[in-house]
């Protein structure tokens, strides 16, 4: 695959691949389902061949695409990755086959319509993270909230439409929001492609007043906030999560909320630096307060899928956190929890949905004991809680600790504060799993609950597999982030800067040589 198409090829895929499920009868399950599977390994393996060719000291846009697209106003079919965007890329096309096993058995009623949302929404997924048009990137992020829609609406437990409804309306409000920003800097720039745009800024060709640069910042962060989310804006996930069916949660959780910290740090900060330093205490007072709320919320919880769900507002709330701290180091922490996050939440979610499959609830109280007859499931669900609680060596412990550190050496308050919430997630997560899968077996339909089969030990270990290796190899990683990372920093210089010496503050440990 020529290199110029090789992102086209990724975005699209899946959604040519629905195609051939069009043509298969609507009761054809067994066929739709390894149709469905082969499409998405396919993709999965065409997605790694970004790997293969992406420069790690380049700080540029690589795999660039550009044709022109409408002549006025002048939208562009512009396509590139960087060190930021890679890896939620391939993040995407790792955990879609992922929904699609989980779902093997689980999903009997439009089972060809289910499999080709999930499709849909993994390209409209991917384009949100390959855009490099602010108009194309707005398209693809509307394209997304459809499918997610429908896979709550549809597929999804008894309060599936109220769950449905509040995801779509609190997106919509922050879509609304982000399309007048983007409308306004397009007629401050007169152009939509982004790169274009973070040129004119930094050379000082536009220029944005101070109050200008305030409300396009508010637009634009209160669109992604909503999305991560951050608190207070965060009661739509929960429902979201409960309501939702396994694959549904699995793609939500791994993905669509990295889409709020990923707009953050591709637009908030590169284009609004002045903004960003004035709002970054709030902000991070907002992160710290998500960060032990969800953490205490999670903790009194009854129901096992909701109890992960607020565990996602707590994890998320350090990726923010990361990103508003202005360090190098932070940020390579935010980056790199953008990915632990979505699998070690994904595989919690994975394995609540397991545990549905077999007793139709998610009440913590309606377990207990399942350690004796679910061996299999046991050890990785404690393999999985040990990692998003942070224990060293496991994927989640990098992350945190390069988001504690980065952010120490800015504030040191901010940085204990945070620290709270991981002595918090051992406690909920340890505890949960203590009532789950230890003590006695009260209901007797609990000692019969069969073990993992195979098609479940096959997503639970590539799962556990790449946690294990994401905390040992951590630098496979942060070595292609690295100067992409160092590069927002960059582009948040600007001639005309409010308060230069603040953003030079910000990006003098890079010229010390950052992370590694």
């Amino acid at each position: 695959m020529p290199p110029s198409y090789l992102l086209t090829s990724v975005t699209f895929l899946p959604l040519a691949g629905t195609t051939a499920l069009f043509m298969l009868r609507a009761d054809d399950h067994e066929w739709i389902r390894r149709i469905a599977l082969a499409i998405s390994l396919f993709e999965f393996a065409l997605s790694l061949q970004l790997l293969r060719g992406f420069a790690l000291t380049s700080a540029n846009y690589q795999f660039v695409e550009f044709r022109n697209w409408i002549p006025s106003p002048p939208i562009h079919y512009h396509l590139g990755i960087d060190g930021i965007s890679l890896f939620l890329v391939l993040l995407t096309t790792f955990l879609t086959p992922i929904a699609i096993l989980v779902s093997w058995k689980s999903i009997e009623q439009r089972v060809r319509a289910f499999f080709i949302s999930l499709l849909v929404l993994e390209t409209g997924t991917i384009g949100v993270f390959v855009s490099l048009d602010l108009f194309q990137f707005f398209l693809f992020w509307e394209v997304m909230l459809i499918p997610m829609y429908f896979l709550i609406g549809i597929w999804g437990h008894e309060r599936r439409i109220y769950a449905a409804i509040k995801f779509i309306l609190y997106t919509m409000l922050g879509s609304i929001l982000m399309l007048v920003a983007m409308i306004w800097l397009y007629e401050l720039s007169g152009s939509f492609d982004l790169p274009q745009i973070q040129s004119l800024l930094v050379s000082g060709q536009v220029a944005l007043s101070f109050q200008t640069e305030l409300l396009l910042f508010a637009a634009f962060f209160l669109a992604f906030a909503i999305k991560v989310p951050l608190f207070p804006l965060h009661t739509w996930l929960p429902d979201a999560h409960t309501e939702a069916p396994t694959a549904g949660s699995v793609i939500l959780a791994g993905v669509l909320l990295k889409m709020g910290t990923y707009g953050m740090l591709r637009f908030c900060l590169p284009l609004f630096p002045e903004a960003a330093h004035r709002f970054a205490p709030y902000v991070a007072v907002l992160a710290i307060i998500g960060i032990i709320y969800g953490a205490l919320v999670a903790m009194v919880q009854t129901d096992l899928k909701r109890l992960v769900a607020y565990s996602s507002v707590s994890h998320l709330g350090f990726v923010v956190l990361g990103l508003f701290a202005f360090d190098p180091t932070a940020v390579q922490g935010a980056l790199y929890q953008m990915l632990n996050h979505g699998i070690s939440t994904g595989a919690l979610f994975v394995l609540v949905g397991m545990l549905y499959d077999r007793r139709h609830t998610h009440l913590i109280r309606e377990f207990g004991g399942l350690a004796s007859p679910m061996p299999m499931i046991a050890s990785l669900f404690l393999f999985v809680s040990l990692a998003s609680a942070g224990l060293p060596m496991l994927n989640g412990f990098v992350g945190e600790f390069l988001i504690l550190a980065g952010t120490f050496a800015r504030n040191v308050s901010w940085a204990s504060s945070a620290a709270v919430g991981i002595i918090l997630s051992a406690v909920y997560l340890l505890w949960a799993y203590q009532r789950v899968f230890f003590g006695d077996l009260i209901y007797e339909k609990n000692r019969t609950l069969a073990d993992a089969d195979r098609r479940e030990c096959v997503v639970l270990l590539a799962m556990a597999v790449l946690i294990l290796w994401m905390g040992i190899g951590s630098v496979s990683f942060t070595r292609r982030t690295e100067a992409s990372a160092r590069n927002v920093f960059v582009l948040m210089q600007r001639p005309q800067a409010y308060n230069a010496r603040a953003i030079l503050r910000s990006i003098e440990p890079l010229r010390s040589g950052g992370v590694r």
